[in-house]
């Protein structure tokens, strides 16, 4: 339905989308015989339904890593009936690569491997970006819209000469029909201003793929790395990590599954909101040093770029082999200019005061990690006062993680109780608690080898177990 406010574009946070849309895509050292590049499509991934349901995948939490058949957005918007609201599915759609060889009868026959000439071609997984667009008014959702999605089958096929223009083979790239359904909806909330639940629910429609399908052809039927980006007109979204006080017990309510939403584009703004399989906080971005996507938004470019320069010849040869894509970072890396080496080193976002230098035994503000300072700093022996009380190695804590400027993920920990391990100290003088939460599984192998999480100390509340202060 068409409205005389069109919704604002949403090519601004696609370039973050696209970081999500090939995480993991295809990860270093690029090449199909990497073991890491075996098991494949990790985020994001919405199974043919009866498959899911033969698998036990019945997982309806925010993970967006288990696999399932149906992904569900919530999130909370501000914005009259004739506002327009555009959302945007995307996904990946599997691309079977496989090398035929020209056999003596003029038929072909799959090969693992073939070389033509100084060309190498490997039989492999590839896939192709697909995206779906609804736009409706707040009235219009607010009775329901539902987009029914096709993506046909189809087949390429790239022929292979020898040096003489001889036939001796050919690439065949094949597609399987997919089918899936986006519903759309707005409904109001309880609140003391006008605020609406967004609700955006993408299901795997498929009724082709075989319940005892291998995982590998039910693939074939799947959206991979699934995601939806969604723009209002003449409204706002609110932040989930950070919603306004009159909003919280809204926030609170939205239920998201195998997927999170966020706000998109410019900071400041809030009228696109991008909802990922993978969390993230507000307004992400990619950073404007970066000269382009190595598949792996979490790693840091410099290391990946150095690292695929030391690929040997033969190597960057089956790189090549393996994906086009993969061929395109090795050709970026291998002409990269020292300039953008140098800006991928690092790069300072903000200044602070440094600490006085002095004497250890006189001047108690001289930093700790200088010599002579850090004997008196010793983890397992700090303390630090919450609430009037002395929290040290051993106190139980309630988490209360902040809302912004912390690990996304430490958000769903909110309530939980942990116990705290070590009262650390960092460069800037701030104190942490490193802590394991009481029931998580792992907690003990996590307190063994030091793998603990880390909250400031106005993060936590006090429980039993701590103790008063003098």
């Amino acid at each position: 339905m068409r409205t005389d406010c069109p919704s604002p574009p949403l090519d601004g946070a696609e370039a973050v989308a696209d970081a999500i849309l090939y995480e993991g895509y295809l990860l270093y050292p690029y090449r199909r015989s990497s073991v890491k590049n075996r098991v494949r499509w990790q985020f994001g991934v919405l199974m043919p339904p009866a498959w899911a349901e033969a698998h036990g995948l019945a997982d309806s939490g925010v993970a967006g890593s288990a696999e399932s058949p149906w992904q569900q957005t919530a999130c909370l918007v501000e914005a009259q009936d004739t506002a327009t609201v555009r959302i945007r599915l995307r996904f990946l759609h599997l691309q079977r690569k496989v090398a035929e060889l020209r056999t003596a009868d003029g038929g072909y026959r799959p090969v693992d491997r073939m070389e033509v000439g100084d060309r190498t071609e490997l039989s492999f997984d590839e896939a192709v970006p697909r995206e779906f667009d609804i736009e409706a008014s707040v009235r219009d959702l607010r009775r329901g819209r539902r987009l029914d999605v096709r993506v046909p089958g189809g087949e390429d096929v790239e022929p292979l000469f020898d040096d003489r223009g001889e036939p001796v083979g050919r690439v065949v790239r094949r597609r399987w029909p997919l089918s899936a359904a986006v519903t759309a909806s707005a409904v109001p909330c309880q609140a003391p201003f006008r605020l609406l639940r967004l609700g955006i629910r993408v299901e795997n429609t498929d009724r082709t793929t075989a319940p005892d399908s291998p995982r590998d052809e039910a693939l074939r039927c799947c959206l991979l790395a699934a995601h939806t980006l969604a723009a209002v007109s003449r409204g706002r979204f609110l932040s989930l990590l950070d919603p306004p006080e009159w909003a919280a017990q809204a926030a609170r309510e939205c239920r998201n599954v195998h997927t999170f939403p966020v706000l998109a584009g410019e900071p400041g703004t809030a009228d696109v909101l991008l909802s990922s399989p993978i969390i993230l906080y507000d307004h992400p971005r990619i950073a404007p040093e970066s000269p382009g996507d190595l598949h792996d938004a979490t790693e840091i470019d410099e290391i990946l770029s150095l690292r695929t320069l030391t690929l040997s010849d033969a190597e960057k040869r089956e790189v090549r082999a393996t994906d086009p894509r993969a061929a395109a970072i090795l050709d970026r890396v291998d002409t990269m200019p020292p300039e953008v080496f140098e800006r991928l080193h690092g790069a300072i976002r903000a200044l602070g005061p440094v600490g006085r230098r002095g004497d250890a035994a006189t001047d108690p503000e001289r930093p700790w990690w200088e010599p002579g300072a850090e004997a008196a700093v010793s983890p397992d022996n700090e303390t630090v006062l919450v609430g009037g009380t002395v929290l040290a190695r051993g106190s139980r804590v309630r988490l209360r993680p902040r809302r912004r400027g912390t690990d996304a993920h430490d958000m769903f920990l909110d309530g939980r109780t942990g116990r705290v391990e070590q009262v650390l100290l960092d460069v800037d003088g701030t104190r942490f608690l490193a802590v394991t939460v009481d029931d998580d599984p792992g907690a003990e192998l996590h307190q063994w080898y030091g793998r603990l999480r880390h909250f400031r100390p106005e993060e936590v509340e006090p429980l039993s177990g701590g103790t008063a202060a003098p």
